[in-house]
């Protein structure tokens, strides 16, 4: 058999062609991405023109949108909403993909927006990809250079948001439909859903939750979760206050895994919004329901009770300013309070005790 021969300025390796080559001083050592020899050769001589233009003529060399997707994704590895913005890209790239960044504008996504709008996506979460595509351009522009000291993009095009006339109104759950809805998911589900719409976390950060975030407050007899600010949508350190449903939740699953939690057989989930969440919701009439609502449900039964609107923001986790993790025990005790407002029902009885033990026939 011939062996792998090797053409000036490329090299197989593992059986893809890799350039490792010195042009105009400058080298160049990069992965062609294919193991066809004829069109390595071509990507080979478009950089190479590139590097020529750029360094005699001042040219701005062009990069695919699906190479400032990928040096995006890789700058910002650390980010807790990462998956979310990969999902964006990935269903963004077979339609902008291959495009130059200078031909990426409004007239170009305008085939992205339309299918979208056919498989039934709400504006609301188009315009959450059109952000990210946004934030990517003014990134080329303004921020990323290459190492003749040009920015990957000249001028970024204005990137307009679609106006939210299809936006969805939050559903609160009444205290029957959330007793109905929990009885019908498995019990690792209904014990997240329940922490969710007695705390107002979102639905990652329940996902996420670990055990090195709890903080005992012996004054109050008493634990609370402080969840980085990494880990949390608006970079603000999270404070959740555990009402008494909150608390029972806890401490049926403590001891369960040493580092998350909830989880399930062993490991921790990455959603609620599972099949077996819209198995659930489904069955009991109530498949208009989002996981989303349960945050809105603890934010209406907070008002609804008189908590006063700075409280409101602090159990629900908004951007006030505050640093939360300095909070005094007096502070912590006020807001505990409050938060224990949504605990009764028209019952009588804690949601934790109807809902849960429902499932085993104890009450």
């Amino acid at each position: 058999m011939g062996r792998n021969r090797n053409v000036p300025g490329l090299r197989k390796r593992a059986g893809i062609w890799h350039i490792e080559k010195q042009i105009l001083g400058q080298k160049i050592c990069e992965s062609t991405g294919t193991g066809d020899l004829e069109a390595a050769q071509l990507i080979l001589a478009r950089r190479i023109e590139e590097i020529r233009q750029s360094k005699l003529f001042g040219v701005r060399p062009k990069r695919l949108f699906r190479d400032a997707a990928t040096h995006f994704l890789l700058e910002n590895m650390h980010l807790a909403s990462i998956g979310d913005y990969a999902m964006h890209l990935k269903k963004l790239d077979p339609y902008i993909g291959d495009l130059p960044l200078e031909s990426i504008h409004m007239g170009t996504l305008q085939t992205f927006i339309k299918d979208r709008k056919k498989e039934g996506i709400k504006s609301k979460s188009i315009n959450l990809a059109l952000s990210v595509v946004r934030r990517i351009l003014n990134l080329a522009a303004r921020l990323w250079r290459d190492d003749h000291g040009f920015t990957w993009l000249e001028t970024p095009p204005l990137i307009q948001m679609l106006p939210l006339t299809d936006a969805r109104k939050p559903y609160p759950l009444s205290w029957e439909e959330q007793s109905t809805l929990f009885r019908a998911l498995p019990d690792h589900l209904a014990r997240m859903c329940l922490f969710k719409v007695n705390t107002g976390c979102r639905e990652l950060e329940v996902c996420q939750m670990k055990w090195e975030w709890e903080i005992r407050v012996p004054e109050l007899n008493t634990s609370v979760f402080i969840i980085p600010g990494n880990q949390v949508k608006n970079r603000e350190d999270r404070l959740v206050v555990l009402n008494r449903v909150a608390r029972s939740v806890v401490e049926q699953v403590r001891g369960s895994h040493p580092e998350f939690v909830f989880t399930y057989r062993g490991k921790p989930l990455q959603n609620i919004n599972s099949s077996a969440w819209r198995r659930g919701r489904k069955q009991v009439g109530l498949k208009h329901v989002r996981v989303h609502d349960l945050k809105h449900t603890f934010g209406r039964r907070l008002r609804a009770a008189g908590v006063p609107v700075e409280t409101r923001k602090v159990l629900l986790g908004h951007r006030n300013g505050d640093i939360t993790t300095h909070y005094s025990a007096p502070e912590l005790e006020e807001v505990l309070e409050a938060a224990n407002k949504v605990c009764i029902g028209q019952s009588g009885k804690t949601p934790a005790l109807v809902i849960l033990n429902s499932k085993t026939g104890t009450r």
